[in-house]
C-alpha cells in the first residue's frame, strides 16, 4: 500500500491479479478428477458409485438396457447412480445422476418393478422425516419416490435427483407409469 492506508491504483491491481491467481489454483484444484474406474463395454464405467460420485460418463451400457424392459417409463441403475425415462426403450430424458438409498440398510432403495402411485408438487414435506421431498413421484411402498434432493448424500430410500429432474419426472410420469429399479 501507498501513503498511510490508501490503496493505489497499482495496489488494487496486484490485488486483483493475486485473487485471480488464487481463483485459478482453487478452481484447478476442484476440477481435478478422481481416479478412473475400471471401464465396462467401450470404456463406460460398470463400478458402484458412492454418494456423491458422479456416474460419468452418463450414458447407458447394453446392461442398463437390458435391465431396463422397453416397457417401463423410468429406469433407475442402483449400481451406477443413473436414472432416466424413456418410451418404448428409447430414452426421452437423461439419463441423469441420481442419490439412492444406501445399500444394506433399512433405508435401501427397493428394487423391482413398481408403478407411480401419486404424486405431490414442489412444496411437499415428508411426514415420516420431515424433510422436503419437492416435486415428490412416489412409486413404492414406504413413501419411495423420486424427488429434488441432495446428490452428495445417501436418502432415505427415495431417489433423490435435482430440482429440475424431479419436475421433469413429476409433469411426464403420469399415475401408473411403471418404474423399474435395479
Amino acid at each position: 500500500m501507498s501513503g498511510a492506508g490508501r490503496l493505489t491504483r497499482l495496489d488494487v491491481t496486484a490485488v486483483i491479479a493475486a485473487l485471480a491467481a488464487a481463483a485459478t489454483i482453487v478452481a484447478a484444484v476442484l476440477t481435478v478428477s478422481a481416479p478412473a474406474r475400471p471401464g465396462g463395454p467401450n470404456g463406460v464405467s460398470t463400478a458402484p458409485v458412492t454418494p456423491g460420485q458422479a456416474a460419468l460418463p452418463a450414458t447407458l451400457t447394453a446392461a442398463d438396457r437390458r435391465d431396463c424392459p422397453a416397457a417401463a417409463a423410468a429406469c433407475v441403475d442402483l449400481a451406477r447412480h443413473l436414472t432416466w425415462l424413456q418410451s418404448g426403450g428409447q430414452v426421452t430424458f437423461g439419463p441423469v445422476q441420481m442419490e439412492p438409498g444406501p445399500p444394506g440398510t433399512r433405508h435401501q432403495t427397493p428394487r423391482g418393478p413398481f408403478h407411480v402411485a401419486w404424486k405431490a408438487g414442489p412444496n411437499f414435506v415428508s411426514d415420516i422425516y420431515h424433510e422436503p421431498m419437492p416435486w415428490a413421484t412416489f412409486f413404492a411402498a414406504g413413501g419411495i419416490a423420486f424427488h429434488g434432493g441432495s446428490l452428495t448424500r445417501w436418502s432415505h430410500g427415495c431417489v433423490h435427483v435435482t430440482l429440475t429432474a424431479a419436475r421433469y419426472y413429476n409433469v411426464h410420469l403420469p399415475v401408473g407409469a411403471e418404474v423399474v429399479v435395479f
